[in-house]
């Protein structure tokens, strides 16, 4: 096992648990402003990452992954995970599918939201001359980037299970029955190595395109 790997994935892990706290905090605020209090109620409006611990999706998966990473996985240099699932009741959203989507779309969002305010302070530490702010800016902006579009996987209990569900008008009693097997589809899906092969693209090539706004070499 590569010990520098391994604390190399620790410190990925510590910046995936604000990043996923902001992906969840959208959630749930998103629900709220759309008619669903239940969130807010729950105490889901909340940057507190305590609130959003999932024990598979925020702890044993993502160290699972560190773990593999330390042994040279496929898994190495990712951090793959969700947090609590952020309780709606569809039936209070005013436009149930419409809504029921930007809540979905929310987390995503929220992450490139934050990818492009962290390569922000990232241009002000190359201006200024803080390679330290540099290089945690760019992680954070990588991690946040790589949560979006693994979490828009279409299979539950991921975001992109939502947009799909709503897209083709699949039955919330099939959508259901659907989940019940979501955590081994997302186990397969994770195995598929044109599935990491996608996600990279899209990852690599985002944070591209917000640096070259920035002038950033990504």
């Amino acid at each position: 096992m590569d010990q520098r790997i391994l604390i190399d994935g620790l410190v990925s892990y510590v910046c995936f648990l604000p990043i996923l706290t902001f992906h969840e905090f959208a959630h749930a605020w998103v629900a709220w402003k759309c008619g669903d209090d239940t969130a807010r109620l729950q105490g889901r409006v909340s940057l507190n990452p305590t609130v959003h611990i999932d024990l598979v999706g925020t702890i044993v998966l993502p160290l699972l992954a560190v773990i593999l990473s330390a042994a040279n996985s496929a898994l190495a240099g990712f951090i793959i995970g969700w947090g609590k699932p952020v309780p709606v009741n569809i039936a209070n959203l005013r436009h149930r599918r419409r809504d029921d989507t930007m809540v979905a779309l929310a987390g995503p969002a929220m992450n490139v939201l934050l990818a492009i305010g962290i390569l922000a302070v990232v241009k002000i530490g190359v201006v200024a001359d803080w390679p330290m702010v540099v290089a945690a800016g760019q992680r954070l902006a990588l991690l946040s980037l790589f949560l979006c579009f693994f979490n828009l996987l279409p299979v539950p209990p991921l975001d992109g299970s939502h947009v799909l569900k709503n897209a083709v008008g699949m039955s919330d009693e099939a959508y259901w029955r659907f989940c019940q097997f979501g955590l081994i589809a997302v186990i397969i899906v994770v195995q598929i190595p044109f599935v990491w092969r996608l996600i990279e693209f899209a990852t690599y090539t985002t944070l591209g395109a917000i640096a070259g706004v920035f002038r950033l070499g990504a």
